[in-house]
């Protein structure tokens, strides 16, 4: 199989299932490598690391949580085991869930702030070296719509997420020109048997929810693209201007 990315590698975080798993199959596709990370679900890992190595590209899978430092040394020493490089990084790991902001816990908002957040800086730092070794490098950080807008039903997970954006920004200028840092900012993305979000529906321009693949083509672009960095590029069917 060949392709923009034949002869590249990357690592997708959470890379199991959803969006991580969309992505990871449209790299794999374009003919890289895949070092897949997972935390906890290792049967939908395993399932999206046969489907890449049917399609004819090498998969590692790399169990770990990326929200701690020892996890991430380990996984990173692994892809260096495994692949002798590194050329792209998809920080898209993450957590979700509303909570009344007068209820949330201490500890809600640490494993949230921790698992959105620090994991991305995590692996940010230790990605960059190995990213320095190539021509080139990527790092694509999986924000939301919920870093621009302000949701108080999920306040602990917009702040998160606008972290996750600046974070991007402060790459971008701190590395350029060896190392492009971009971030991708999903809507709502449904996948098969869900239950479609009729309220986001209605609001939306598009009048749809987005799906895996979605997102998948704007880390695609961002990855053929050789003139942008530190931008976010928003995919949700227009709801950030309703």
């Amino acid at each position: 199989m060949q392709g923009f990315l034949t002869g590249r590698v990357a690592l997708v975080t959470g890379g199991a299932k959803r969006i991580g798993r969309s992505i990871a199959l449209a790299l794999a596709a374009d003919g890289a490598d895949i070092a897949l990370n997972f935390r906890s679900s290792k049967d939908d890992a395993e399932a999206t690391a046969r489907e890449i190595r049917a399609a004819g590209r090498r998969c590692e899978l790399l169990q770990g949580d990326v929200a701690q430092k020892r996890d991430v040394q380990r996984i990173f020493h692994d892809v260096e085991r495994h692949f002798g490089r590194l050329d792209v990084l998809i920080n898209n790991a993450g957590q979700f869930f509303s909570a009344d902001f007068l209820q949330l816990t201490e500890e809600q908002w640490d494993g949230l702030q921790a698992a959105n957040v620090k994991s991305q800086f995590l692996c940010a730092q230790a990605a960059i070296p190995l990213l320095r070794r190539q021509p080139r490098g990527d790092i694509i950080n999986l924000s939301s719509l919920g870093g621009m807008l302000a949701w108080p039903a999920y306040t602990h997970y917009c702040v998160s997420k606008a972290g996750s954006i600046m974070l991007t920004r402060c790459l971008a200028r701190a590395f350029g020109p060896g190392i492009r840092v971009n971030s991708v900012a999903p809507g709502t993305i449904q996948f098969p048997g869900e239950a479609p979000d009729e309220d986001y529906v209605r609001r939306v321009p598009l009048h749809k929810t987005g799906k895996g693949d979605d997102i998948a083509e704007a880390v695609r672009f961002l990855l053929k693209s050789d003139f942008v960095t530190g931008q976010v590029i928003v995919v949700d069917g227009g709801r950030s201007l309703a």
